[in-house]
């Protein structure tokens, strides 16, 4: 994030700290206490930023080149994952990630946007943004797992749809309105977690849970922010100010019943500590797979129903 100060002050004394502890060890000398309080520094500082983040600068964590991926919460949360490909129809959509895994000892549906970590990954992953085929694929195991019985845990990141002209000549509105339709009917509990961005259809088509948690500095909204500054001024260069316009963030979401819950981050964003926030998604999934335990089939797709049903907070 350019604009914000305190990465830039954190990481400056990141790197005294690590010239510190070499001089400290190469030259056998006891720098503990000088070390304590750069530590102690950093450690306020990264509590202040977490304070005082402006909306744009929540977006911009959201989109943050580092920030775990799908693929990286699969790795840390669940068991014996195994990935599945293909939608038995086209192709194979490398921007959503599937398959089986087990949560502890519960067999669960794990599918999620999937960006990548460089140019190169991201071109290949279209950053994230599905064709027909992803959503597809997705809703594939989702019907497998209806069909079994399984858990769905859903991981929204995604600037939206893939806008291209083969994507909408092969289908794209239909796939993600089969998805919506199919899911709002599955017997089996529904999680989606936003752990990035969550844009437009693009991520609805993964959204329609019993559940829905945003992470902390992640947003979810119908458009993204550039593309309504576009729309309302003209201007895609206003997009923070459509951002801090459009109630995107977490703790607005919520406010507007929205979503269900946020789950807290680490200290400077999720990308700084993925095993405690993966530890915090987890624990998430299994209280709230708890609670939907001692439910039927029939009360699960009700509760589903009457979520969209009284979605949000509007005035007459």
């Amino acid at each position: 994030m350019a604009e914000n100060n305190y990465e830039k002050q954190i990481q400056e004394l990141n790197e005294k700290l690590k010239e510190l502890r070499d001089f400290s060890q190469q030259h056998d000398i006891d720098l503990t206490q000088e070390i304590q309080k750069l530590e102690d520094k950093v450690h306020a500082l990264s509590k202040e930023m977490n304070e005082n983040l402006t909306v744009w600068q929540q977006v911009q964590l959201a989109r943050h080149q580092e920030r775990p991926t799908t693929l990286d919460y699969i790795s840390h949360i669940f068991n014996d994952f195994i990935e599945l490909h293909g939608d038995r129809l086209f192709a194979d959509d490398p921007a959503i990630v599937g398959g089986i895994g087990f949560l502890n000892d519960t067999p669960v549906t794990i599918i999620g946007h999937q960006k990548g970590k460089n140019t190169k990954e991201n071109v290949y992953r279209r950053f994230g943004m599905p064709q027909p085929e992803g959503y597809r694929k997705a809703l594939r195991l989702m019907q497998e797992a209806n069909k079994f019985n399984r858990p769905i845990i859903t991981f929204i990141n995604t600037a939206g749809a893939f806008p291209g002209k083969e994507a909408e000549e092969r289908g794209q509105s239909e796939a993600i309105a089969r998805n919506l339709r199919e899911m709002a009917g599955f017997k089996v509990p529904i999680i989606s977690i936003v752990i990035g961005e969550g844009g437009s259809g693009g991520a609805l088509a993964l959204g329609v849970g019993n559940r829905i948690f945003l992470l902390e500095n992640s947003f979810y909204s119908v458009i993204s922010p550039e593309g309504a500054a576009a729309l309302l001024w003209k201007d895609a260069s206003k997009a923070q100010q459509a951002a801090e316009t459009m109630k995107i963030t977490a703790d607005d979401l919520l406010e507007l019943k929205i979503i269900d819950g946020i789950i807290p981050e680490p200290e400077g964003g999720a990308h700084k500590n993925i095993e405690q926030q993966a530890a915090s998604i987890k624990q998430f999934i299994e209280t709230t797979l708890s609670d939907f335990s001692s439910l039927t089939n029939e009360d699960i797709i009700e509760q589903r129903y009457q979520k969209f049903r009284h979605i949000g907070v509007f005035e007459k």
